[in-house]
């Protein structure tokens, strides 16, 4: 079929906002798009409509930036981009969400003043997984619109909403085109919703463009204020969708923690049991619970400086493995090939016993802090490297062309979406450090001596004071519990 193109006016004489010459994209050797010639003037609404795989969201991705391509490619500025899936960053409100592209550029419209023009305002303070589809839509209309951009694209904003809910949108689509001006191209695959909604009917078939309509007044201008559809939406109602996931859920008892405090005086019981039976010329090789209790009173004055001691050495053991693990395993997340590089030697620093490298550590640094905080940085920091470096790697692709899109610089996608997106994983591995920076120290207290809760239970075991050593043991187990 020959193509049908229908010619601006001889009388507009609006600028060019976007042109497209020669545009071809391949993927795998597999042509997407093929010589695609197209041009939209400033404050036009244009809707690429066309058979799935015909190329529709591959020519938005090129407009947009996101996809190279041969050919010329001129946008008169930076395009706001309304993704299919909304992508809306489900760390941050409503209104975070919206107040992103400011945040990251310093440009753009205030998030409530758009926020009301979408009618979100009153729900500026949710969070996306407490919106329905229809909200999020808005949600994300309202932060494209928030960008300083004249161009906003527009991927099937629409498809995931039911019929009545889709035709609301489309009527506020049409006021917001008519209100901001702005130029949009807008991909569907609704034939009424491409006429209804826009100036020229792009279509698409095969990667090229098939035929190019004026649909001016072609669509139902007034289907909403008339007729049968009128009278049916009376009835049915205009289609909202603004339920809100408000309700919270009921305190339920933690039953667990019955079990959990029901096994721990089964052990006590059981530990008490086996004290009794044994015979008095050596039960001091078993001390019972009461014993163990009545030590820790009695050493308090000598345990409390050894929990201490403990404790700033695990805390400057953790903040060593921050400050260290987390750049590395960054960087590493990044770069896969750094990760390549690094991963071998990583591994093999965690394979060698604490106990063999000990010796060498008294040589180069003595019996001192610096050999007990190098002992517990090597045990703990494996945890933290590497999930910095899975959680980085998890931030999904599909936020990263978000912040694209807007124009992020590197520490606005650092400090907005890496971070946060991260902290989960990150943190996870957090408490395995933690864990393992206070059994890392104790072990570098028997092992380098000093004061610490490891030395002090290892010299009460050696003068056979083993309620005291047992005592110190608990106290580690606690601050295990605590701290994880």
């Amino acid at each position: 079929m020959k193509p049908i193109a229908v010619p601006p006016p001889t009388t507009d004489t609006r600028q060019t906002a976007i042109k497209l010459r020669d545009v071809s994209v391949e993927f795998d050797g597999k042509s997407v798009l093929r010589e695609v010639h197209l041009e939209v003037k400033g404050g036009e609404f244009v809707a690429l409509i066309g058979p799935s795989g015909g190329g529709k969201s591959t020519l938005l991705r090129v407009i947009a930036g996101l996809l190279e391509s041969q050919g010329e490619v001129s946008v008169n500025c930076k395009p706001a981009v309304v993704f299919q899936d909304y992508r809306l960053l489900p760390w941050r409100t409503v209104r975070e969400n919206v107040a992103l592209p400011r945040e990251l550029t310093r440009r753009g419209e205030d998030a409530d003043s758009v926020l009301k023009q979408v009618g979100m305002l009153e729900h500026a303070d949710r969070y996306p997984h407490q919106l329905s589809g229809g909200m999020r839509a808005r949600v994300a209309i309202a932060r494209a619109l928030a960008q300083d951009s004249e161009v906003l694209l527009m991927d099937e904003p629409f498809a995931a909403l039911d019929a009545l809910v889709r035709e609301r949108f489309n009527l506020e689509m049409k006021r917001l085109h008519e209100k901001t001006k702005k130029t949009i191209v807008f991909v569907t695959h609704s034939i009424r919703e491409a006429v209804y909604l826009a100036d020229h009917v792009v279509v698409l078939q095969d990667g090229r463009i098939d035929t190019v309509l004026d649909s001016h007044n072609e669509g139902r201008i007034t289907a909403y204020d008339d007729g049968i559809e009128a009278i049916l939406r009376a009835k049915l109602g205009m289609g909202d969708s603004t339920h809100v996931e408000t309700t919270r859920r009921e305190f339920q008892f933690p039953w667990e923690i019955l079990g959990v405090v029901g096994l721990t005086a089964l052990v006590f019981l059981l530990w008490t049991l086996l004290t009794t039976r044994v015979q008095a010329n050596t039960a001091f090789l078993f001390p019972s619970p009461r014993e163990v209790w009545d030590a820790a009173v009695n050493s308090s004055s000598y345990l409390i400086p050894h929990t201490l001691a403990t404790l700033r050495v695990m805390a400057l053991g953790v903040l060593t493995s921050l400050l260290v693990g987390v750049p590395i395993g960054y960087l590493m997340g990044r770069k896969l090939a750094l990760e390549r590089l690094l991963s071998p030697f990583i591994v093999a620093l965690q394979a060698i016993p604490t106990i063999i490298i000990a010796p060498l550590l008294v040589i180069w640094l003595g019996y001192g802090l610096g050999s007990k905080l190098v002992t517990t940085t090597l045990i703990s920091i494996f945890p933290i490297l590497i999930s910095t470096m899975v959680g980085v790697r998890e931030v999904d692709r599909t936020y990263r062309e978000v912040f694209q899109t807007i124009g992020a610089n590197a520490w606005g996608i650092f400090s907005r979406l890496e971070l946060p997106g991260a902290l989960p994983v990150v943190l996870g591995g957090l408490r395995l450090t933690v864990t393992l920076a206070l059994i890392g120290t104790v072990v570098s207290e028997f092992v380098f001596g000093g004061p610490g809760l490891g030395y002090f239970a290892n010299t009460e075991r050696l003068n056979f004071r083993l309620a005291n050593a047992m005592a110190a043991v608990g106290i580690n187990v606690i601050l295990g519990l605590c701290l994880y």
